[in-house]
């Protein structure tokens, strides 16, 4: 199993990553040894995480929502699956609302 998840930085960021034990790497960005990025914008929260059965699958869908636009981040922090296609910057393709259905 793996993990994709969102962190809320204290500058108001998200940084997006993937991992096999979430809470290891929570620990490691909360003790400030998680990322560069987060280390310079402590605190960080857990706003959002998917599991997946592959760490191939998270790696995709990590590399996928990092590059969303922030409304379309925060669309799918709040559950609002609806949105997601509308927030879209290109038309066409499978989204990850449409691999949930």
């Amino acid at each position: 199993m793996a993990h994709v998840y969102i962190l809320r930085c204290g500058d108001g960021s998200y940084y997006v990553g993937s991992t096999r034990n979430l809470q290891h790497r929570m620990h490691q960005h909360g003790s400030g040894h998680g990322s560069r990025y987060t280390s310079t914008r402590m605190p960080v929260e857990l706003v959002w995480a998917h599991e997946t059965e592959l760490v191939t699958e998270a790696y995709a869908l990590e590399k996928r929502i990092q590059g969303w636009s922030r409304a379309k981040r925060e669309a799918l922090i709040r559950g609002d699956f609806a949105a997601l296609p509308g927030l879209a910057r290109r038309r066409g393709g499978k989204g990850f609302a449409d691999s949930e259905r």
